[in-house]
């Protein structure tokens, strides 16, 4: 079995299932399988299925000997994805040139396929070299934690959130959670990190992670300047594509800020753009796409 299929163990919950999650089944080379995380809302989390195809087309290099990191990737969500039924991974082999290798990842459920991804892995190789500066933050410490909101809230999607969320989440502006903040001009900062440490890891399982965790808040920028907030009945939120960019090893045990910002929204779809930097290095770059709209109305 390719190295990049086995993850490291730990009796911490929640990061336990999630990395059990993520330890996919191969069938034959290029062809895996993964359970998923149980999800209040029934369908499957577009992270979740995200960094499988991470780990999934980092299987196919070199049977996990290969040392190229995967540096960007390009994905579309097709269809929710049911929680009932395991998803199936085919991975094509596209491009294996001097530095660069390219896969296609395709992920489906009773035969539909459900997202697809192009992942592009290099060689590390010296170059040229600048980063954006990290933008003021206070220190996460100080700020509310994601798991003591939703340990203390009495709802049913609170409790799923913090018996099944591995990622600790807090907002520099007011969270979005349970109800609309004000809007800002300025790019919105969040600090966020793996609830519990991780056992010793790669890169390719630290930048998967990097994707689990960001699919659930990249929307934010949108919904905070129309005056959304997740648990509104009347807001209907999905994933269209994700793209990132790594550009520099990532600790996911550790704090990381994003500061998310969104260019445009227009006929019940809006573009979030997000910086990630860690200690005081740039360390990726998103953009995503989603399907933003209020129920009683079309836009």
């Amino acid at each position: 079995m390719a190295t990049y299929l086995t993850m490291p163990q730990t009796d911490a919950e929640p990061l336990g299932s999630v990395l059990r999650t993520l330890q996919l089944r191969e069938i034959s080379f290029g062809t895996y399988e993964g359970n998923n995380l149980n999800q209040v809302t029934g369908r499957v989390y577009g992270g979740q299925v995200f960094a499988q195809a991470v780990i999934a087309a980092a299987a196919t290099l070199g049977n996990g000997e290969s040392d190229r990191e995967i540096h960007s990737i390009t994905a579309a969500f097709l269809r929710p994805g049911d929680l009932r039924e395991p998803v199936h991974f085919e991975v094509e082999e596209i491009l294996d040139g001097r530095s660069f290798s390219t896969r296609i990842v395709h992920a489906s459920q009773g035969g539909r396929m459900i997202f697809n991804a192009r992942a592009s892995f290099q060689e590390v190789q010296p170059g040229v070299e600048h980063e954006s500066p990290t933008p003021h933050a206070p220190d996460p410490v100080s700020l509310a934690s994601s798991t003591d909101f939703f340990a203390n809230l009495d709802l049913p999607v609170a409790r799923m959130m913090n018996s099944t969320n591995a990622v600790d989440i807090r907002h520099v502006q007011p969270p979005l959670w349970v109800r609309p903040a004000p809007a800002t001009s300025e790019p919105n900062l969040i600090w966020f990190r793996l609830r519990s440490p991780l056992p010793e890891a790669g890169q390719t399982l630290q930048r998967a992670l990097l994707a689990y965790a960001t699919d659930q808040f990249m929307l934010e920028p949108i919904m905070r300047m129309h005056g959304m907030f997740w648990l509104d009945p009347a807001v209907s939120l999905a994933t269209l594509d994700h793209q990132i960019w790594w550009h520099r090893d990532v600790d996911m045990s550790d704090w990381v800020l994003a500061e998310l910002s969104s260019p445009s929204a227009q006929g019940g779809r809006g573009l979030a753009v997000a910086k990630f930097f860690q200690k005081g290095r740039h360390v990726a770059t998103m953009s995503q796409e989603g399907m933003v709209r209020r129920k009683d109305s079309r836009g």
